[in-house]
């Protein structure tokens, strides 16, 4: 296992970019999964991860030296860092010691829209991309696309809301929507709380791409027109609307309630 003990060392410098920097995880294609939960489910799901980082005294933490052994016993790049050197990296505060480096996968936008989706339309909070990403991934869903005002679905606070949904998702990101609307082959569902037509009234029994937007401003009024239907969820409080996540949760579970009945 290699070690690094100075701050200045290259190696060291480009995982505080990755830490710290969207425009270099993007630009990089890489990103960091921090905690033992993430990097277990990438294990399980993904395999071994491109590198791995560990700081001295998690070590001794039984979940990570097992994680650690089992990477070592074939051969995978594990990197040890200080306390201190590994804590000014971390995102996760008081947390374990364990991450892993990772390629973000890259894929070609499909042509039309053929599964069960979700569109983000400007979803600029990392805990509630995380979340719907979370939701979808428990519903079944397998397409993920974001607009690019959307949060980046790889940053660490991100993951973090997801618990490893992404490693079940296929996610697009920096994608324009309309043309996915456009041509889809499938029913294609925006949500509005000015709509006519309640969510419960619409047939779920069917590929569906759900389309959700901003926090405050909502869906764009280009996609609620291309949508083939608008519709609200009633709800009886004396509130404006349901926060997003809540909204994408009810939805997704409401088409899986309708393909179980």
């Amino acid at each position: 296992m290699k070690s690094i003990t100075s701050r200045d060392n290259a190696q060291y410098k480009e995982l505080k970019q990755l830490a710290t920097s969207s425009q270099a995880r993007r630009k990089a294609g890489r990103t960091l999964l921090d905690g033992v939960h993430l990097c277990e489910t990438w294990l399980q799901l993904r395999g071994a991860p491109e590198q791995c980082i560990v700081s001295e005294s998690a070590l001794h933490h039984p979940e990570v030296a097992a994680i650690v052994m089992q990477l070592q016993a074939h051969h995978a790049h594990c990197l040890s860092l200080p306390d201190a050197l590994y804590n000014a990296v971390s995102q996760v505060e008081h947390g374990v010691g364990l991450m892993f480096m990772v390629e973000t996968p890259q894929r070609d936008t499909p042509a039309a829209l053929t599964v069960n989706a979700v569109l983000l339309d400007n979803l600029q909070d990392p805990g509630n991309v995380g979340s719907i990403l979370r939701s979808a991934a428990a519903a079944g869903i397998k397409e993920v696309y974001c607009s690019p005002g959307t949060a980046f679905c790889w940053s660490p606070k991100v993951l973090r809301a997801a618990m490893g949904a992404h490693f079940v998702l296929d996610i697009f990101e920096n994608v324009e929507l309309a043309p996915l609307l456009e041509n889809a082959r499938i029913a294609t569902l925006a949500t509005s709380g000015y709509a006519k037509q309640r969510l419960y009234d619409v047939d779920l029994r069917q590929p569906v791409a759900w389309v959700l937007g901003h926090e405050g401003q909502g869906v764009s009024d280009e996609l609620l027109s291309l949508a083939r239907h608008q519709v609200v969820i009633p709800h009886l409080g004396k509130v404006e609307s349901l926060n997003v996540a809540a909204c994408a949760a009810v939805c997704f579970f409401e088409q899986v309630r309708q393909n179980q009945a």
